[in-house]
């Protein structure tokens, strides 16, 4: 699988390149399949915030659905359960991207094993994710306790399918929890390699290759 890791989403013309180099083909020749999952574990977020990024409506912002994908459907983890796996399996295999909305990060690793995608992703190689904040975190060995909404077990344990760590929305207009300091204390206890980033920056993961593209602000904090 090949790794699009954002804090903001596709918000640059850099971003939208690396995005494009991922694919190999233009996106409107792309199906794409977008994911909220994510934001059903988060305290901030609400049925409103999920409708306004599956509607590509947030003020101000760049969004993924709306990009201009030659199609996109919704898929929904927490009921993937409750259906025949080779019903939905087919629907994710003939996916050329799968845009993961952020929110919970723990919530979306929970449902991603309990729905069999996180199964499916070492099958997925010619698949691109493209992740927002908890989405993109998702993929990393832990988040952080100070990133951990839901978790019945109190870990900070998501997939690991990266060896690195991600500290979204760097120094974010009026959040005090994400400042560059917070994003070196968060560091301290965190193992492996850890990179803070704003929402003008992503991480591309491709063959074991990793490129941070950014028209803003990024730290790697440990190598």
């Amino acid at each position: 699988m090949k790794l699009l890791l954002t804090s903001g989403g596709v918000t640059n013309r850099s971003i939208l390149e690396a995005l494009g180099d991922l694919l190999r083909k233009p996106i409107d020749e792309c199906d794409a399949l977008y994911v909220p999952t994510a934001q059903w574990g988060h305290p901030m977020c609400s049925p409103r915030t999920a409708w306004m990024s599956t509607a590509d409506r947030w003020p101000g912002e760049h969004g993924m659905v709306g990009l201009g994908w030659k199609s996109v459907g919704l898929l929904e983890l927490t009921a993937l359960p409750s259906i025949p796996r080779d019903r939905w399996e087919p629907w994710v295999r003939d996916a050329d991207v799968l845009l993961v909305d952020g929110g919970e990060a723990i919530y979306l690793a929970h449902w991603m094993r309990e729905s069999g995608l996180a199964d499916m992703l070492p099958s997925l190689t010619d698949t691109v994710w493209v992740g927002v904040s908890g989405g993109s975190m998702v993929m990393t060995p832990r988040i952080g306790s100070e990133f951990v909404d839901w978790n019945p077990d109190g870990g900070d344990e998501a997939l690991g399918v990266v060896d690195f760590s991600i500290f979204p929305h760097l120094d974010y207009p009026g959040w005090s929890s994400n400042t560059s300091d917070a994003a070196r204390r968060w560091a301290t206890r965190i193992d492996g390699p850890a990179y803070a980033i704003d929402d003008q920056t992503a991480i591309s993961v491709e063959d074991g290759a990793v490129r941070v593209v950014s028209e803003g602000k990024w730290e790697l904090l440990k190598g």
